[in-house]
């Protein structure tokens, strides 16, 4: 039997006693903390040690009132009015080449010579047939009237006379036809001196003088393609063809003009020539042609450009620079410098752009500033310094000497 009496058990530390120790050494941490880190010391030592954040430099342009155009925009590219293959109309040997591969010829300009030789002696056949058929002719109308008279005197029957009528319509029909013979024969002698059937720029010659050539020879000698004027073939949607339509019918010359692949260097400017009857069910648009007047040549035959169609100018718009509108996850937006020079995001509505300029619809007023250059570091709220532009970045030679180091370490 256990004889030890209840002074002489030990006792266990009591679960509240922990508590109040761990209690205890929360409150000097505490106690720690708001001693060192907010004493007026700490604080002291922590605002001279960060510099506080420059402003950022950035351009700001107010917004401004201004007209801008409409254009609808179609692939397209540069057909010639006319391209003429150039052949000889004749067989013979080529005798003479009097262009220049390149060169601009006008209608009607010498172009070969085909050897006028053979079709010259036709031309002398011809006429020889001609003057004895003629000579046949005259002596038998000599011998009708004689026999008319000896008809008149009851000398000769009546026969004989119409036998000798009927001899003078034989020679007149040979002599028509030694007439086609001759103009037959000229015809040839013609064609031997090719010309140009059209004005426009030769390309590179297909046949050498001294080769036989012939009227059903399918290459031909040269091919010329009228430059001035010269059109552009390009389509649009079906959906702009009523707004164009409109126009076409109250007899507006709408503008189009010619850029090159990447869209950055214009062309030429024309008019708008026609629209195509129908519509491609496979692509749904519509063919337009437009005609420009190439005085320089600026466009070429069978030559990429993009079509842009003037349909409307929107007069008094409200206008920013291209470059200040930005992107993000919902959409379009500006940054606006506030009085307080701050800056402000805000939400737009872009509509068309022309020549770097692109109209507000809806978002902003006129004069409302915005940002144009230095945009790309703002959030919303951030400080800003508006400069001149071409003043967003300090120059090197405006920071004082040794602070070099310094300066490549800013953001600005």
């Amino acid at each position: 039997m256990n004889t030890d009496t209840p002074e002489s058990v030990p006792q266990k530390p009591s679960r509240k006693r922990w508590l109040y120790i761990l209690l205890l050494i929360c409150l000097l941490a505490v106690g720690a903390y708001v001693f060192f880190i907010k004493s007026p010391a700490w604080a002291d030592k922590q605002k001279n040690g960060t510099k506080p954040t420059p402003p950022i430099s950035v351009v700001a342009l107010p917004a401004k009132k201004s007209d801008i155009s409409v254009y609808l925009t179609g692939i397209g590219s540069v057909t010639p009015l006319n391209t003429v293959t150039v052949k000889s109309r004749v067989d013979g040997q080529l005798m003479e080449v009097l262009f220049r591969e390149g060169q601009t010829v006008n209608r009607g300009q010498l172009l070969a010579r085909i050897d006028p030789r053979p079709f010259q002696v036709l031309l002398t056949q011809a006429e020889g047939q001609m003057a004895r058929d003629q000579a046949l002719l005259q002596n038998a109308r000599v011998d009708l009237q004689r026999y008319r008279d000896l008809w008149a005197q009851n000398s000769i029957p009546r026969q004989q006379m119409d036998t000798q009528e009927a001899l003078v319509r034989q020679y007149v029909a040979a002599v028509k036809s030694d007439q086609g013979q001759i103009d037959s024969a000229k015809l040839q002698l013609t064609y031997s001196r090719i010309t140009a059937p059209g004005s426009g720029r030769v390309g590179l010659r297909l046949v050498d003088s001294g080769n036989i050539v012939h009227a059903s020879d399918t290459s031909g000698l040269v091919v010329i393609t009228q430059l001035q004027p010269i059109t552009v073939v390009f389509t649009i949607p079906e959906d702009s063809l009523p707004q164009i339509m409109r126009r076409v019918k109250a007899g507006e010359k709408l503008t189009v003009e010619a850029y090159d692949r990447e869209q950055k260097q214009k062309l030429a400017s024309g008019t708008l020539l026609t629209v195509d009857n129908q519509i491609d069910p496979t692509t749904g648009t519509v063919r337009l042609k437009a005609i420009f007047p190439n005085k320089e040549n600026e466009l070429f035959p069978n030559q990429f450009v993009n079509a842009r169609l003037l349909v409307e100018v929107k007069r008094d718009a409200i206008t920013v620079p291209t470059a200040s509108i930005q992107s993000g996850p919902k959409g379009k937006f500006l940054y606006l410098v506030k009085p307080d020079k701050t800056v402000e995001l805000r939400p737009v509505e872009v509509g068309e752009s022309q020549n770097g300029e692109s109209a507000i619809i809806k978002g902003l007023a006129i004069g409302e500033p915005v940002v144009v250059d230095g945009a790309e570091r703002l959030r919303e709220g951030s400080k800003v310094e508006v400069k001149e532009p071409g003043q967003t970045r300090r120059q090197t030679s405006d920071i004082p000497h040794g602070q070099g180091r310094d300066r490549k370490k800013s953001p600005l």
